[in-house]
């Protein structure tokens, strides 16, 4: 430990995985059209049709996201590693959160994978059959959505659980701490005020920019940090 923060190759890495999720979430969303991280729209007729005519771009940004997916949980591995000594009930917390988060979204995944064999059917139907598996495309649409709203709750649990740590015993900058208690608080709210008012996305939205803001500051700090 040096001024209570620990020494250890878990903080390179921890800090390492914070930035690399980043990158990996910003080259799926925008190089492959990765929907892991935000609610799919529910024209499966426009998806399947999508899917038909990249289904290599498709297949790539589930690799991607499966390889961002199994990198939360390692996160969660290498941050409980490195803190929890400091505070084993937040570290258990954010543990069992986000390793939740991750696995969920790997299983989701698998299902959403479907689309693809559903997309090669539909290209060669019309008429009921062709309706039935626009049906059953959007029926896995609204799984993928819901799996998605309730790992955002488990992000946000696990977020507010280091941020606690980070504030209350000083191993981080208190700015940066206080920085994701503020983010995760008003992602978790803004997530549950959608569930009410899907319209209302403004609070959510905000939310998870302070969470990408904290998520940067903190890998960058963890990572620099850990080589001085």
């Amino acid at each position: 430990m040096r001024g209570g923060f620990p020494l250890s190759i878990e903080v390179f890495v921890s800090g390492f995985l914070f930035l690399f999720l980043i990158v990996i979430a910003f080259v799926a969303s925008l190089r492959f059209g990765s929907e892991a991280w935000k609610i799919s729209d529910l024209d499966s007729d426009a998806k399947l049709q999508e899917i038909n005519d990249d289904p290599k771009k498709f297949k790539i940004s589930i690799v991607l996201a499966l390889i961002e997916h199994v990198g939360i949980i390692s996160l969660a591995v290498m941050l409980f590693i490195a803190f929890s000594p400091l505070n084993i009930i937040l570290a258990v917390v954010w543990t069992l959160s986000r390793t939740g988060e991750g696995l969920i979204h790997i299983y989701s995944k698998g299902n959403y994978w479907g689309l693809l064999n559903i997309a090669r059917q539909y290209s060669g139907t019309s008429g009921a059959k062709r309706d039935a598996l626009i049906d059953l495309g959007r029926s896995i649409l609204k799984t993928k959505n819901s799996s998605f709203t309730f790992t955002q709750i488990l992000f946000s649990i696990g977020t507010l659980a280091y941020s606690i740590l980070f504030v209350t015993y000083g191993v981080v900058p208190q700015i940066i701490g206080w920085l994701g208690i503020v983010a995760s608080i008003l992602y978790g709210f803004g997530n549950g005020i959608r569930l009410v008012k899907p319209n209302f996305k403004v609070l959510w939205q905000f939310g998870g920019l302070l969470v990408l803001l904290f998520e940067i500051v903190l890998g960058g700090w963890l990572l620099i940090y850990s080589l001085s």
